[in-house]
């Protein structure tokens, strides 16, 4: 397989699988948004109390709501507001899988540098994702 050819067929594929990761991440922000504005999942803070957490710092919101930082909105997703935040995550990390996807065609192409690049590509986004390496607030 020609470099040429492995492009191509790698960039047909990434786009496919984008363009499916992507409409993933937005139905579910709809779905999310939708259950969260009718009541349908119970929400951690309450539409109606909005507006007066709108005016306090981040510190005082996070408090006063018990929303957790970091990943520890995954053991409130079970809540209308926190729920939204799957399709966040889906949309912020669906070119993970689109890299691993195209990683065995630059290998069938005996293109190493490019394999390299989509795999090490893939452990940055992951590692960035997960908060190992912290800024430290």
């Amino acid at each position: 397989m020609s470099h040429e050819f492995a492009a191509d067929a790698a960039q047909q594929v990434y786009a496919r699988w984008l363009a499916i990761g992507s409409r993933l991440g937005l139905a579910v922000l709809v779905a999310s948004f939708v259950a969260y504005v009718t009541g349908w999942i119970d929400p951690l803070v309450p539409l109606q109390d909005l507006p007066r957490l709108w005016s306090q710092p981040v510190a005082q919101v996070l408090q006063s709501t018990g929303q957790p930082t970091g990943w520890g909105w995954l053991a409130l997703v079970r809540k209308g507001d926190v729920l939204n935040l799957v399709g966040i995550a889906l949309l912020a990390t669906c070119s993970v899988p689109c890299l691993l996807r195209v990683a065995p065609i630059y290998a069938r192409a005996q293109d190493r540098a490019f394999v390299l690049l989509c795999l090490l590509e893939a452990v940055v986004l992951v590692v960035a994702a997960s908060g190992i390496i912290g800024t430290g607030h």
